[in-house]
């Protein structure tokens, strides 16, 4: 059984892909615009020229292309549904387009945080337990269960959206328009947002100055760098951000039982600033019986945790998940 395969993570903007040993993990990984505005089939062409690229350079015949995806995946496996960022893709059956171009190859399409979270049992942060949750903080607020190192699916395959989660039934609008759920509050988007209005009250930060004044590019990794230079409204925006994520894990934890939580994305780069203040807050926010043991983890492989998940679901196929 071949030790190789491919893991691919599609993006709005990059497409990224590597050649992943079982045990070793990755060997080669490169990436390239994914051109999003020309249309599925042109993302396609895409990336099957980018694992055939890949798959040439393996020592032995690979074991089959694994792919994380933004959107809905079917319970199959086989196609995605509305991707956000990926103009046209009303439903793409992404598995059958690919092997028209590769031949018979084993392609397994999974949502990207559930493939983030596969490559984190088996990579990175989750490796030393059997069972977490884990939230991937980027541009929205993806989850995913990894329940005895798998992944668990829900009756639909949609299981997991912690994003989508109320932590107030008044609070504002998420872009699926469920009120107060907490992508609403730290997505990038909703994040950057919050920190433009709360600078009013701090026209000596630091971040006026690391933006030349124009607020409108302020972003989470900018607030990490004021943060981390001591400015005070960093720091509390950041803080904010860290308390809302603690309360939406307490109900996540109420609801599984699950006392270990990973979390990882762009915007966990800003580590303890956010962890921390959500470390302090989750306890209150979970019941006496389920807070031993409760730790949250910062996932620190980045992009590659999703590349390594990636490839786990070609390795494993079907029994990827539960």
């Amino acid at each position: 059984m071949s030790s190789y395969a491919v893991g691919i993570d599609l993006g709005g903007t990059n497409l990224k892909a590597a050649l992943v040993h079982r045990e070793n993990g990755i060997e080669e990984i490169t990436q390239r615009p994914t051109e999003a505005d020309q249309g599925p089939q042109h993302v396609v062409d895409r990336i099957a020229a980018l694992a055939d690229e890949l798959r040439t350079q393996a020592p032995a015949e690979i074991r089959g292309i694994g792919i994380g995806s933004p959107g809905a995946i079917n319970w199959e496996r086989t196609t995605v549904t509305r991707p956000p960022n990926l103009p046209g893709w009303d439903s793409v059956n992404l598995t059958s387009l690919l092997r028209e171009q590769l031949g018979d190859v084993a392609v397994i399409l999974e949502n990207d945080a559930n493939v983030a979270g596969l490559g984190s049992a088996f990579h990175g942060a989750g490796r030393s337990v059997d069972s977490f949750i884990m939230v991937t903080l980027g541009t929205g607020v993806g989850g995913a269960i990894i329940y005895n190192n798998k992944i668990f699916r829900g009756s639909t395959g949609g299981a997991a959206e912690i994003g989508h989660m109320t932590i107030d039934y008044e609070g504002p609008y998420a872009n699926t328009g469920v009120a107060g759920a907490i992508e609403g509050y730290i997505g990038q988007k909703f994040l950057s947002d919050h920190a433009r209005d709360r600078l009013v009250n701090y026209p000596d930060s630091l971040l006026h100055d690391l933006v030349d004044g124009d607020l409108e590019q302020l972003n989470p990794r900018i607030l990490y760098e004021a943060a981390s230079e001591g400015d005070e409204a960093a720091e509390r925006i950041l803080a904010w951000a860290g308390h809302k994520l603690g309360c939406v894990l307490g109900a996540a934890i109420n609801l599984l039982d699950i006392r270990t939580v990973v979390v990882g994305g762009g915007v966990s780069a800003a580590g303890d600033f956010i962890l921390e203040p959500a470390r302090e807050t989750l306890p209150n926010f979970v019941m006496p019986g389920l807070r031993d043991d409760v730790t949250i983890r910062q996932e620190v492989l980045g992009n590659e945790v999703s590349l390594l998940g990636a490839a786990r679901l070609a390795f494993e196929g079907r029994e990827a998940h539960v």
